[in-house]
């Protein structure tokens, strides 16, 4: 089982990846905003979405009261609350912007360093435990910065950091299908991924003592991109066998929030 000392290397290890892609920029460059394939999302915005949450998970962690609070004011108030980080951000150089989330990163890595690994984290759902919320920042990190690469034109070397992110995938097949207002269906699924490291990793997602009823195969970076919703599945070579697997994978969804609308195919069929 992972630490947490293990747990918060790695993310530190995802965020220093994706910050060399930016640091380069100048503060006045054009590449800031650029769209990357989030719909309305520049470079700049990526980066400031991590910021914000790097920033409301320190707060969450060391100050959950207030955190509770700050929840309260944005769910009350009009239009999409996730706005004014955006907007934050977008007034911001490159410089600037950097500088708020070295600081909001390094602030919740320190907020969780001495945290009891049996805590759990208010958040803007159901409460996490320490293990879930800094797998999920790893994961969020991780799927932004794809974002960030594809808009740079950049193609990033996958490390077996990924292993976090397809778990998240694994364990989150319910919330895809909740978030959705749909019954999870029942049945087995064996998913069998290769690491970029080579090594095998496998899980069995859902529930009952029956054999599996369905299979994913194939890259573990094919799959992550896929549950985050970074790739549609149709441009993957990833093998799914079962109309169990062929659904859960049209609806992967790794992160919180409402339904997320995917990516387009890219070679359509």
């Amino acid at each position: 089982m992972t630490t947490l000392p293990e747990l918060l290397g790695d993310l530190d290890d995802e965020y220093r990846d994706l910050r060399a892609l930016v640091a380069p920029l100048r503060p006045d460059a054009p590449e800031w905003d650029l769209p990357t394939p989030a719909a309305g999302w520049a470079v700049r915005d990526q980066v400031s979405h991590l910021a914000f949450f790097d920033d409301a998970g320190r707060l969450a962690m060391v100050e959950p009261d207030v955190f509770a609070e700050s929840v309260e004011v944005a769910m009350a108030s009009d239009g999409d609350p996730m706005e004014a980080h955006l907007v934050r951000g977008r007034a911001m150089d490159g410089d600037e912007l950097m500088v708020w989330w070295d600081g909001a990163h390094r602030g919740m890595v320190d907020a969780f360093a001495t945290a009891d690994p049996s805590a759990r984290v208010p958040w803007y759902g159901p409460p996490m435990g320490v293990l879930s919320f800094i797998s999920a920042r790893l994961m969020e990190t991780w799927a932004h910065g794809q974002d960030v690469a594809d808009a740079l034109g950049h193609t990033r070397r996958p490390t077996d950091r990924l292993r976090h992110v397809a778990h998240l995938g694994v364990r989150a097949r319910p919330f895809s299908y909740l978030v959705r207002g749909r019954e999870v269906p029942p049945g087995r699924i064996e998913v069998v991924l290769t690491a970029p490291s080579g090594a095998s990793w496998e899980w069995m997602a859902g529930s009952g003592d029956d054999e599996p009823t369905a299979t994913v195969t194939g890259s573990a970076l094919e799959f992550c991109l896929v549950v985050t919703q970074r790739r549609n599945v149709a441009d993957t070579a990833l093998v799914i066998e079962g109309p169990l697997a062929v659904e859960w994978m049209s609806v992967a969804q790794a992160f919180a929030g409402p339904p997320g609308p995917g990516r387009p195919a890219r070679n359509p069929q």
